[in-house]
């Protein structure tokens, strides 16, 4: 079969909820990344075959074939098609593989992965929650749906206090796994190794560069304060992903059109898997992905360099560890979604720019990312660098 190649891979710096990111809209937001994409790798945009975006609150300002919009707002021809798609906090992630998809199959040459989510401007759950306030409908999960699973509702929350349990890990553990995403972010940052990943945005005539969220003084009895969800529980918004504004972008080709318009890459596709498990727990399914691609891919666990999990709940990352068996000294090497925020629909190719970034710059072979999505799935994509 053919190979799918990255040439480039590209971020936003995170914007805190209310931040300095808030002021852009969305569609504005993805046009940096598509703009970079095409101007980092003097690629004809007219080239490109198609845009595949990630996105999960498709309301306001998000609504209305936000891809597409996004297309419009950049300097891509209006002849460049797009779709928007949702596959909850995989959704970028998922772009990159039907990208990969399109241009393994031939049917492609030169496909955008990207990803966009301005959780300021559209709040998380707003595609719901005005039809609850109308009293329009009765939500997403029919009587059947509930009947069946024994629950009224799908509940992150609720998964993520069921996976601490499950796996033996107290609130203790889970606020130092926080701290150390802090630590790691921190010092990833002050030694510029977010560098080649991150595109500026023009905030007030300043770039924005940094990421917002990340607690430069934290410690342990900080994070510690910080109010639980739940009585009785273990998950604050401390060891939890942060709200976050941001766009990342991949772009994806073909052996042919790297020939074609004189591009280099920078990682070849060597697997994608996506299963789908328990939508109750709904957080657990990336450890049995994981087996699955690693089996698929006939890689072994101590043979991958680096790996992304993402920190929607520090109990994700941290059963998955003790369920593969991997190197804490691999994991989310320069801090993750606790520390840098969590841009729902952007965060699938925003974990793939910095695993490609940060394999290419230790000299490493191959990276593995994966993200517990809503419902109860998970993608995982093994990338060999370049």
């Amino acid at each position: 079969m053919a190979d799918a190649y990255i040439v480039d891979a590209v971020r936003t710096a995170g914007g805190r909820r209310n931040g300095r990111l808030s002021g852009v809209h969305p569609a504005d937001l993805a046009a940096y990344v598509l703009n970079a994409l095409v101007d980092r790798n003097d690629l004809d945009p007219a080239a490109i075959d198609d845009v595949i975006m990630g996105c999960v609150t498709q309301a306001g300002e998000q609504a209305f074939a936000f891809a597409r919009n996004a297309v419009l707002a950049s300097k891509l021809p209006d002849s460049v098609p797009a779709v928007t798609i949702d596959r909850q906090c995989g959704s970028s992630q998922q772009a990159v593989q039907f990208a990969a998809q399109a241009v393994m199959s031939g049917t492609q040459d030169v496909v955008i992965a990207a990803g966009t989510e301005s959780m300021s401007r559209v709040p998380m759950f707003s595609n719901l929650s005005f039809h609850q306030r109308e009293g329009i409908g009765i939500g997403p999960v029919s009587p059947s749906i509930a009947e069946r699973f024994g629950v009224k509702e799908f509940s992150q929350f609720a998964g993520a206090e069921m996976m601490a349990r499950k796996y033996g890990f107290d609130r203790e553990a889970l606020d130092r796994f926080a701290l150390e995403s802090h630590r790691r972010a921190a010092a990833a940052t002050e030694a510029g190794g977010f560098a080649d990943e991150i595109v500026p945005v023009l905030v007030d005539g300043e770039p924005h560069v940094r990421d917002e969220g990340i607690r430069y003084d934290a410690t342990l009895e900080s994070i510690g304060a910080v109010k639980l969800l739940q009585e009785g529980g273990m998950i604050s918004a401390a060891n939890a992903s942060q709200i976050c504004d941001g766009a990342s972008g991949v772009l994806v080709v073909s052996e042919r059109a790297l020939k074609a318009h004189n591009l280099t890459p920078i990682a070849r596709i060597v697997d994608m898997t996506v299963t789908a498990g328990d939508p109750v727990i709904m957080l657990e399914e990336p450890l049995f992905a994981t087996d699955k691609a690693l089996k698929k891919s006939g890689l072994s666990i101590d043979e991958i360099d680096l790996y992304e999990v993402n920190e929607a709940f520090a109990p994700v990352p941290l059963a998955w560890l003790k369920h593969v068996g991997g190197d804490p000294a691999k994991l989310n090497v320069n801090g993750g979604a606790i520390a840098l925020g969590h841009p729902l629909g952007a965060s699938g190719t925003k974990l793939m720019a910095t695993l490609i970034h940060a394999l290419r710059a230790r000299g490493k072979r191959y990276g593995l990312q994966t993200m517990c999505e809503g419902g109860g799935i998970a993608n995982v994509t093994i990338v060999e660098a370049l």
